[in-house]
């Protein structure tokens, strides 16, 4: 490779092998998200800077193969395959080494400049495993650096590994492995034929991957060796060559090349490591046992639910107290005396310090408060490992509701915001299971309702009552999810997943997914929060409240039993569900709200608003997932059924409050 000062890194790895981790380790906070083109697949992309080098790190999907049976697997080859980054890092869990080296066999097949980063190395030695990672390098010819990602150990050798193959040091050759005589006879004759016949396709993707992949009957590159010219005799010659391979083998051709990929990973591993000692019963594995266990598993999960819950609102609550100090007590009233002794009109005064200011420091000291602390515990609960347990937990319950255990993942998720939680429906593996789970998700209070059931109903009636509503909510998703099941045709499917170990978390990873999750709050919500609160004023200075509050009575008053100023924030709250709260606190004049409502108006406006129509970025990613028809019925069951049960409950709960 010649001396570039900037380069496209690419890390490759199977799920859950810490390489996030590394991507975060390396990239920092100069890192983006968003998806493929035309792709409903993430993509996290960002910028390392060192000695003069400027490397463009994307991280692909955590994958365990590159076959067609996922559009991740997809992704990613094509963009090795095609975009031909400069160097990939296939990051390996090392405590799992042969498993993991089936991914590295198919990356040397796409001829790709591979540096293997064998990270979770503090693993191998709770195993009691040792590993020759010089001898792994030279088995597969390619660079190895053994890291532990999440203490940082072994990154710097990385980097500098890097450099070494952009300053022409370290030459990576890639070097695809060889198979059983009778299979690569076959490889390399087809590969011949198609240097020979298919010259374009040839020149796309390495004439010996394409050969294997059609030798495997891989549907997308047959297809495109169908539409060239002499497409045609190479399927007829491969056909042959494919019925000799399942004769010889007695299995289908794919899988008798995927068992030679597991004897050469099978073969490595065994040279290279060796069980120095018996493995000790570690703390995490005790953990293990305990989380997942099918009697006291549950316990502890619930103890997690209440505890993450119980944080959220004691912290949230305690930080609101100082900043409604330090802004309401303070800052605001000085600033109105402030503006109006410069001489500015009473009506601009009241846009600026009511609309604009007030907007502004509803956002810092209503929704922040709660939202930062939600996200750190999550990112804690993810890098620990916890949620697959949980996952593995819950997958009875979730069958009931026609799903498996994976959905309770974007469940969770859903407690942080509903639009990853809708984009994590993707890991559901049939069209039925991801549109019942996508029906679910959204009606999970995310953190932005967490701000508006805690900032309401429970530091104002009791915390009691706000972990009430979060228990209707679940009994609400599971009645919900069982009429979807009955009613969507098709079967549920078991559960296959993962159980990665217990890891000490980062502090500096949990920081960065906080981070990276709260700043759309604060790019995306606070303008929404600044233009409702100057709507609400303009129209409060226009005297349409009133009129509005009037046209929406007959839901709003007569059915819902809210007072007419109510119906401002739950239509505004489309925009965000927090705003819901900040709205309510403008259009009442007060944040005091057990002056204005009653209890029971509380715990019904946080019910409605827990329930009904999405917020427009969720609405976003639903059309995107789903079409628009499926979100229009989403859609218009959730505000039905907020409006019913809103008024069911108010006529309930005025019984006994």
């Amino acid at each position: 490779m010649e001396n570039k000062k900037s380069l496209r890194i690419a890390l490759a790895g199977n799920a859950n092998v810490g390489k996030s981790v590394i991507f975060n380790q390396l990239t920092g906070l100069n890192q983006v998200t968003g998806n493929w083109p035309g792709k409903t697949v993430e993509r996290a992309e960002g910028t390392l800077y060192y000695e003069g080098y400027t490397f463009n790190v994307l991280d692909l999907p955590g994958i365990y193969s590159l076959s067609a049976y996922s559009l991740e697997e997809v992704v990613s080859r094509e963009y090795i395959a095609l975009e031909r980054p400069d160097i990939i890092i296939n990051v390996i869990d090392a405590s799992n080494l042969e498993r993991n080296l089936y991914f590295t066999v198919q990356l040397l097949e796409l001829e790709a400049p591979v540096i293997m980063a064998s990270n979770q190395m503090d693993f191998c030695s709770k195993k009691g495993i040792c590993i020759d990672l010089e001898e792994l390098s030279e088995l597969l010819n390619i660079p190895v650096v053994g890291t532990t990602a999440i203490s940082g150990m072994g990154i710097s050798e990385l980097i500098s590994e890097v450099v070494a193959v952009a300053q022409g040091k370290t030459k990576i050759i890639p070097t695809p492995p060889k198979y059983g005589g009778e299979i690569e006879k076959r490889i390399q004759n087809l590969k011949e034929k198609i240097m020979e016949f298919l010259p374009e396709l040839s020149n796309l993707y390495p004439p010996r991957w394409l050969s294997i992949k059609i030798l495997e009957k891989d549907e997308i590159i047959v297809e495109k060796v169908q539409k060239h010219k002499n497409g045609s005799a190479i399927l007829e010659l491969a056909s042959e060559h494919i019925t000799e391979i399942e004769e010889i083998h007695g299995h289908i051709s794919s899988v008798a090349i995927a068992a030679e990929r597991y004897n050469i990973a099978h073969r490595i591993a065994q040279k290279v490591q060796e069980f120095v000692r018996e493995p000790r019963l570690t703390f995490e594995e005790k953990l293990d046992t305990l989380t997942s266990h099918r009697i006291f598993g549950y316990p502890f999960l619930i103890a997690v639910m209440a505890l993450m819950f119980a944080i959220v609102f004691v912290v949230g609550n305690f930080l609101i107290g100082i900043l409604e100090g330090i802004f309401y007590g303070a800052l605001l009233p000085n600033l109105e005396i402030f503006l109006l002794n410069a001489g500015l009109p009473p009506p601009l005064v009241s846009i600026i310090s009511r609309g604009l200011v007030e907007g502004i420091l509803a956002g810092i000291t209503i929704a922040l408060p709660y939202i930062i602390p939600f996200y750190l515990i999550l990112a804690f609960l993810e890098d620990t490992g916890y949620l697959p347990r949980a996952a593995f937990l819950m997958d009875n319950i979730m069958h009931k509701m026609g799903l498996h255990g994976k959905a309770f993942i974007p469940l969770i998720l859903g407690y942080g915001c509903s639009v990853p939680a809708c984009v994590g429906c993707r890991i559901m593996e049939t069209d039925r299971e991801r549109l019942i789970a996508g029906f679910v998700v959204v009606l999970i209070p995310c953190a932005a309702r967490t701000v508006v059931i805690l900032g309401l109903v429970a530091r104002f009636v009791g915390f009691g009552w706000a972990m009430g509503l979060y228990l209707f909510n679940l009994v609400l998703i599971f009645v919900l999810g069982r009429i979807a099941f009955k009613t969507v045709p098709g079967e549920p499917l078991g559960l296959i997943m993962e159980m990665p170990a217990y890891k000490k978390p980062s502090i500096k990873v949990m920081l960065i997914k906080t981070w990276n999750r709260s700043k759309d709050f604060v790019y995306i919500a606070f303008p929404l929060m600044v233009a409702g609160s100057l709507i609400i004023e303009l129209l409060r200075l226009a005297g349409l409240l009133e009129i509005l509050g009037m046209v929406m009575s007959p839901i709003f008053v007569s059915w819902l039993g809210l007072p007419d100023f109510s119906a401002i924030p739950l239509v505004f709250g489309i925009l965000r569900k927090e705003l819901t709260l900040i709205l309510l606190a403008d259009v009442s004049g007060t944040v005091n709200f057990d002056l204005v409502l009653t209890p029971v108006q509380m715990i019904v406006f946080s019910l409605v608003t827990m329930i009904y129509v999405p917020c427009v970025a969720t609405i976003g990613a639903l059309m995107r997932e789903y079409g628009w028809k499926r979100t229009a019925i989403i859609i218009i069951a959730d505000i039905a059924l907020a409006l019913i049960l809103g008024g069911v409950t108010f006529r309930l709960l005025s019984l006994f409050l």
